[in-house]
């Protein structure tokens, strides 16, 4: 049906050839598909930085002497991690609001870097490369999974958050038994198992649709924020496994 003359249509709609009012695609789904694009743009480019730290710190032997000379820049940038995951975590303002939210981000993301590097630095190229390759996979085939399941993984935020304090008072015990190759593996190896199972969840959180609980789409930061933890904790807990096999 044509609309008479000067009409004027609602905002987000459009007239289209024949007259008729179109609808733009301002669906829940549209929203939910550029918030996942926008969420996975912002991981690449953490996983990017992360990965030119890893290959300073393996390849460029004076960064790796410069970093040895001077362990306070690990305690800095520990501190710097823990400030700025607290801040991201518990201030929903700063991490919705730009560009508060993309320097916070930043920060983190550069001093968290710097952290994995100076660990990669400790392990063998080799056993770091096999690290790498072995997460990209299960990282890979874990995010397939979870956009492809029915499972609903979104329900099991108790029980993982139960699993990370097993896992915590696990590794406090391990500091008093060292050099046991058995119980750095077991420990490790259920490291990786809980990640694993965080990626899925957080996943699923990012997708919304059917799932049980999902997270908006304004908290795109804290969403890449999930993952990113989620992936480096993933290659730490295997190049941790590759290290414990080989002594």
């Amino acid at each position: 049906m044509s609309q008479p003359a000067g009409y004027a249509p609602p905002p987000g709609q459009g007239v289209g050839e024949d007259g008729e009012v179109k609808g733009f695609d301002f669906t829940e789904q549209s929203i939910r598909r550029g918030f996942i694009r926008k969420v996975y743009s912002i991981l690449m480019c953490q996983l990017l930085v992360t990965m030119g730290f890893i290959a300073l710190f393996l390849f460029h032997k004076p960064t790796k002497l410069w970093a040895y000379r001077n362990p306070w820049l690990f305690w800095v940038a520990f501190a710097v991690v823990f400030v700025c995951l607290i801040v991201m975590a518990c201030c929903h303002n700063v991490r919705r609001q730009a560009p508060m939210n993309f320097i916070f981000l930043g920060i983190f993301t550069v001093a968290e870097s710097f952290l994995l590097g100076v660990t990669s630095s400790v392990y063998d190229v080799d056993a770091v490369l096999m690290a790498v390759g072995i997460t990209a996979a299960v990282c890979l085939a874990l995010t397939l999974f979870a956009f492809q399941t029915k499972w609903d993984f979104t329900v099991m935020g108790g029980f993982l958050l139960c699993a990370t304090v097993v896992l915590l008072i696990f590794g406090i015990v391990c500091i008093f038994i060292p050099g046991n190759k058995v119980v750095t593996l077991v420990y490790a190896s259920i490291g990786a198992l809980i990640f694993s199972l965080y990626l899925v969840y957080d996943t699923q959180l990012m997708m919304g649709g059917k799932h049980k609980y999902s997270i908006s789409p304004e908290e795109y930061i804290f969403a890449a924020l999930n993952l990113y933890l989620d992936i480096i904790n993933i290659f730490l807990y295997i190049l941790t496994i590759i290290g414990a096999a080989r002594d």
